[in-house]
């Protein structure tokens, strides 16, 4: 029996191939520039849509938390144009959403969980959101039943839950697709 050498394989050192190199406690963490990076892609490419539907508005672009935020406001105080890019209940907002974190994708290569708010629908959103949340643990610990809450975004349902969690109950999500909705329960004793 005969062995054939292995085949030889290049030495390549990752710097020199433009390989950078990541620690395992790095793993998860955007790399220093990258969320400014992605903000200024999605602000071009929002300018771009707003100019192509001659809708005004100004674009601001905030990092926190690992995320990038993108508000688009009125420029002059009237938001009816901007209103029609947040549509009934945000569904062309959550659209527009998806349709930029597309653009930083393909200009980037990175998968972007940037956030786009217009008009300041996602922060009236989030009042909401909490409002439904503090009404369901008072149900559930008055009934002592689960309490389900009508469908919503992923985004929604984590604001639903981190409320619930504070309040000190239980929630978990549900359902498949656009019928995924938040279970509201007593803790297991």
């Amino acid at each position: 029996m005969t062995t054939e050498p292995a085949a030889e394989t290049p030495d390549i050192v990752p710097e020199a191939a433009g390989i950078e190199p990541v620690a395992d406690s790095d793993a998860g963490v955007p790399r220093p520039g990258r969320l400014e990076e992605e903000g200024d892609v999605a602000a071009d490419y929002l300018e771009e849509l707003l100019d192509i539907a001659d809708i005004d508005g100004d674009i601001d672009i905030e990092v926190r938390n690992g995320r990038t935020y993108i508000s688009v406001v009125a420029e002059e105080g009237d938001a009816s144009g901007l209103q029609n890019l947040v549509g009934k209940d945000g569904e062309v907002l959550e659209a527009l959403q998806e349709l930029t974190r597309l653009s930083v994708l393909t200009a980037t290569d990175s998968r972007s969980r940037l956030v786009l708010d217009i008009t300041g629908y996602r922060n009236e959103r989030s009042a909401e959101l909490q409002v439904m949340a503090e009404k369901a643990v008072a149900q559930a610990r008055e009934s002592g039943q689960e309490v389900a809450l009508t469908p919503m975004s992923a985004y929604e349902r984590k604001i639903v839950h981190d409320a619930v969690a504070d309040l000190g109950l239980i929630s978990e999500s549900e359902g498949e697709g656009t019928a995924r909705h938040i279970v509201v329960s007593l803790p297991v004793s």
